[in-house]
């Protein structure tokens, strides 16, 4: 048996399960009046504050590079900032469930990407995984989130943006991946560049940069930096052991427990089209991750 830090699908798991956390907080921090922009920097800056001690402790740290600088700019804002902020905006709207299902296209939107960039060569497996993914995406998105409380149709569209920013990051991060640097290294270092760039976003725009509502929630922000901190230390492990696609899928893990923990803990309720089109949706990222393991 494999060793937890060489295996994909334990990697997988773990670090889907992780990521799922921020939906229910998510919803939590910003009833509490927390804005999108503070709760993304809270992640961010925690992870990155206890990731470089961590490193510290261990006699890791380092001058980063040009290299890595433009890498930790770059990713931070493409995987983290971007995604974030829609994220926690839109799930006041669309429900923590709902957003959670976005994350599962993650996979067939980085194949698509992966094919376009010529990363990865078409095939038809493939083709009709990425065919079908959209089609269950489709379905999800006429469901306009929970049931009885339908979204406008410019919060499910900003929604559907979610996995193109993802993929967008699992592509970069690919390509550009410095060689030299350690997975820790690219966490925090990625994560110190997003809380500046959200510093600066907070500032410019309408909801400010006020911290002052996460004294109404200390333990659920207190769980989020250390789930998020966690999920960072497998991540870029799963990056490297699985690849870009393979990465992608803990958007599916972390979706199921958003579901989920939206349900039982937040009174969530979602309608039978909703779990039709989440299916629909697992039966194309099946597929591309077959596709993906005919391509390796």
């Amino acid at each position: 048996m494999k060793p937890v830090r060489d295996s994909a699908p334990a990697l997988l798991l773990i670090t889907g399960g992780l990521l799922g956390m921020i939906f229910p907080l998510g919803k939590i921090a910003g009833e509490a009046g927390v804005s999108p922009v503070i709760w993304s920097f809270v992640i961010s800056f925690g992870v990155a504050a206890t990731l470089v001690t961590v490193d510290a402790v261990r006699g890791g740290l380092r001058r980063p590079d040009a290299h890595s600088l433009r890498y930790f700019i770059l990713a931070g804002t493409i995987s983290y900032c971007i995604p974030n902020i829609i994220v926690f905006a839109a799930i006041p709207h669309l429900g923590a469930g709902f957003t959670a299902i976005m994350f599962t296209l993650s996979p067939v939107i980085t194949l698509c990407f992966s094919i376009l960039l010529k990363l990865r060569r078409p095939n038809g497996l493939g083709i009709a995984g990425i065919t079908i993914g959209f089609a269950g995406a489709l379905v999800v998105a006429t469901t306009r989130g929970e049931l009885g409380q339908p979204a406008s149709a410019a919060w499910v569209a900003l929604g559907l943006l979610i996995p193109v920013a993802l993929a967008l990051g699992n592509i970069y991060r690919t390509l550009d991946w410095p060689a030299h640097a350690g997975s820790l290294e690219l966490a925090y270092g990625s994560h110190f560049a997003a809380a500046a760039v959200l510093v600066v976003v907070g500032a410019w725009s309408p909801w400010g940069f006020d911290p002052s509502p996460l004294v109404a929630v200390p333990l659920e922000t207190l769980v989020q930096v250390l789930s998020s901190a966690g999920m960072f230390v497998f991540f870029f492990r799963l990056q490297v052991v699985g690849g870009p696609v393979y990465l992608s899928q803990m958007g599916y893990v972390a979706a199921a427990l958003g579901l989920v923990s939206g349900m039982i803990f937040l009174g969530e309720s979602y309608g039978l089209l909703t779990w039709v089109g989440a299916a629909i949706i697992a039966i194309g990222v099946g597929m591309t991750t077959r596709a993906q393991s005919q391509g390796s």
